[in-house]
């Protein structure tokens, strides 16, 4: 256990430091070190050293953070998700919240043409989506996972093909580019606001998650046994699947929709650290906020018009997942 926290503080550190110094305006390791030995020594910076801490403060710091928040919450909200569903293929879009969420922003950016508003809107529709799930997955009391797979299915379609109907009406030179660009995922618009009123909540909700581990293995025994365990197996399990849910929809709020993170990491850190959730989730965590500090990292710098972020994470880990079946080829059935 202390081994592998170590490995991840390390992993963590030098994600942020690539992260750093990374990027289209250029300076190195000795720039920034040349930088901090000013700021503690109390010197005047020089115009150069002025531009550097312009850039990490207002720039690459916020992006540096989302991206941490965002990774995290989805890989831990993936993770969470295969715990109490018992199904190692479903994610945070599984119950509609990324289609939710997506109809939100497009009503915010087709009749509202605010930022603010889509932000609002997507979280709101995210959850909205998630509770059409729920009340579907209501109306059957058997098998109620299964009918919340369903449900979410549903609710799925249904806000994907009403985002489908925005994108028809919205203005095709104005309207319709940001709502595409949106869709597919972007740190660009990240800023010192947004983070302070999105950051909080979601650094709780990762917390919350990464502790249930205990709970998610008394779960995966089956209901009797949890039940014999004095585990309250319905409002605990509705618990854990509304807070991976509300995390889901946060991070919509900073990037818009990003894909597989929340499947593929769980299944790599699952792989490196075992099934353990008193581990595995904690472990996801850490894992989603490397992955995604290295992939915006490489999203930065590898062309003068940035890629959206979304798209690439869907490029980079679904080899990953190809890889990570293929070695675990043994443990299906």
């Amino acid at each position: 256990m202390i081994r592998h926290l170590e490995v991840a503080l390390f992993a963590i550190f030098g994600a942020i430091m690539v992260s750093l110094l990374i990027g289209r305006y250029g300076f190195d390791f000795h720039d920034l070190m040349s930088l901090s030995k000013a700021l503690l020594a109390g010197q005047e910076l020089t115009m150069k050293q002025h531009e550097i801490l312009f850039v990490l403060i207002k720039i690459r710091l916020p992006r540096i953070v989302a991206a941490m928040l965002v990774g995290a919450g989805l890989a831990v909200s993936g993770g969470a998700y295969q715990a109490m569903f018992l199904n190692p293929l479903v994610s945070p879009g599984i119950l509609g919240v990324l289609s939710g969420a997506s109809f939100g922003a497009a009503l915010g950016i087709v009749f509202f043409r605010s930022m603010i508003m889509t932000q609002v809107l997507a979280f709101c529709m995210g959850c909205a989506a998630v509770g059409l799930a729920i009340l579907l997955s209501t109306l059957v009391r058997r098998s109620s996972l299964l009918v919340m797979l369903l449900g979410g299915m549903i609710s799925a379609a249904l806000f994907g093909s009403l985002t489908s109907l925005l994108k028809f009406l919205a203005d095709p030179n104005k309207e319709l580019p940001e709502l595409v660009y949106w869709l597919m995922g972007s740190f660009a618009r990240v800023n010192e606001e947004t983070l302070l009123w999105i950051g909080l909540p979601i650094v709780g909700l990762i917390i919350y998650l990464s502790v249930q581990g205990k709970v998610a293995n008394v779960l995966s025994m089956g209901d009797e046994e949890a039940l014999s365990l004095g585990v309250a197996v319905k409002r605990t399990r509705l618990q854990i699947i509304l807070a991976a849910t509300l995390l889901s929809a946060l991070t919509v709020i900073l990037t818009g929709i990003v894909q597989w993170v929340g499947l593929v990491i769980p299944h790599i850190m699952r792989f490196v650290v075992g099934p353990d959730n008193r581990v595995l989730l904690p472990a996801s965590a850490i894992g989603g906020a490397v992955f995604m500090l290295g992939t915006d990292a490489v999203v930065r710098s590898v062309s003068t018009a940035e890629l959206p972020i979304g798209v690439f994470t869907s490029l980079v880990a679904l080899p990953l997942f190809i890889l990570s079946l293929y070695v675990n080829r043994r443990n299906w059935k």
